[in-house]
């Protein structure tokens, strides 16, 4: 895991992400946090990891998220040398094991 990103500011917003209870929650808190761009740019790359797990090809990435070669690329070096976060969360999600159902 990167050093560069432990920092105390990293870890408060991961505190204030964590104390998120629901998505209308996490819609009101990343539209204040992030740019559109930012946050639709974060959803495109999640989008990109799942289609790449399900063995889509570049090009029908590309077209269906309009990402940019580039991006796929970065995505699928963070799926098969980064850190499982991606195999994490969608083992996670795939399992029905969201925090809204946890703390039902």
């Amino acid at each position: 895991m990167s050093k560069k990103i432990h920092t105390e500011a990293v870890d408060e917003l991961f505190e204030a992400i964590l104390c998120l209870k629901d998505k209308e929650e996490c819609y009101r808190f990343f539209e204040d946090v992030c740019t559109v761009n930012e946050l639709l740019s974060l959803s495109q790359r999640f989008e990109v990891a799942h289609m790449l797990k399900e063995k889509k090809t570049y090009l029908e990435i590309a077209e269906k998220t309009g990402a940019s070669t580039a991006t796929i690329s970065r995505v699928n070096r963070s799926l098969n040398y980064g850190n499982d976060g991606y195999e994490m969360v969608f083992s996670r999600m795939k399992n029905g094991e969201t925090r809204a159902k946890a703390e039902e």
